[in-house]
């Protein structure tokens, strides 16, 4: 029987300073730590980028204990990392590193888009890992938007397109560690679309641009609340779109793990912490120049 899930937490997107970069950090924030499994959520841009303002190049860094992931809206992006993977990663690509026991890697825009000029947005998702799978060899994976099996409204204004889990009998092309669901959304104009959620999921919708009501009851803005937070319960989400607009709808089977987090790493003790810094400056996550 199809329910709709209750709200927990409707939340705006502050903006923060990461170095030279300023973007919008719905998850964590003062309120909520996290949606266990995702700890981080950061939407950054759109920036216009140009020969004059290339903010968003982030040189070779480690990461070890969880999965980053960027999911590109606009724009062109260059990934490099220590397992000698290079690609570049366009607007509506989508890249799933597995960072396992240690991985280093970097983006930029590609030369010959800062050349060119034009606009970066996207979002980056932070998947913990469960401790079993935390030190898992580093994996990467790039999945283009043309490649993604992909659902439609019956107005054919809403495309939904299915990275990783499933949604009525499509399935994403991402291999996953657990179950997760990854759902990127793209409105042209006015539609509705009901979403297939697991109950025992942690879930929440992020709205990047544009207006929408969940479940008939909240109207997010950007700019104003952009993300919903859902309660285990129900197996369904609702969307009204009012008008053009981008989100994203994540869920996954909480791990229930205590995690310690410091920097680019993410594990579940103290000492795991340590022993991480001290790998990656023996050179055993590998080298990026």
């Amino acid at each position: 029987m199809k329910t709709y899930k209750t709200i927990k937490h409707v939340g705006e997107s502050p903006m923060v300073n990461m170095g030279p970069i300023r973007l919008r950090q719905p998850l964590p924030t003062n309120e909520v730590e996290n949606v266990d499994p995702f700890i981080l959520l950061h939407h950054y841009g759109p920036y216009a980028i140009s020969e004059f303002n290339n903010p968003f190049d982030l040189g070779p860094h480690p990461h070890r204990g969880f999965e980053p992931i960027t999911l590109l809206f606009d724009g062109e992006q260059l990934h490099r990392d220590s397992l000698g993977n290079e690609s570049v990663v366009k607007a509506g690509d989508v890249q799933w590193t597995t960072a396992g026991r240690g991985i280093i890697h970097a983006e930029a825009p590609t030369k010959e888009f800062v050349k060119k000029g034009g606009t970066i947005e996207g979002i980056q998702l932070w998947l913990n890992l469960p401790a079993k799978y935390k030190m898992i060899p580093p994996a990467y994976q790039h999945l283009k938007s043309t490649d993604m099996q992909t659902i439609k409204d019956e107005s054919g204004n809403i495309n939904l397109k299915v990275v990783a889990g499933e949604q009525k009998g499509k399935f994403g092309k991402i291999k996953t560690q657990t179950e997760v669901n990854v759902f990127m959304i793209e409105a042209a104009g006015e539609g509705n679309i009901e979403i297939d959620i697991p109950t025992t999921h942690q879930s929440c919708l992020y709205l990047l641009d544009g207006e929408v009501m969940v479940n008939d009851f909240k109207t997010l803005n950007k700019g104003a609340f952009q993300m919903v937070i859902f309660n285990t319960d129900g197996n369904t989400i609702k969307l009204d779109v009012l008008k053009q607009s981008k989100l994203i709808v994540i869920s996954g089977e909480p791990i229930e793990e205590k995690i310690t987090q410091y920097g680019p790493y993410v594990m579940n003790t103290q000492t795991e912490i340590l022993e991480a810094m001290r790998d990656y400056q023996q050179g055993k996550m590998g080298y990026l120049y």
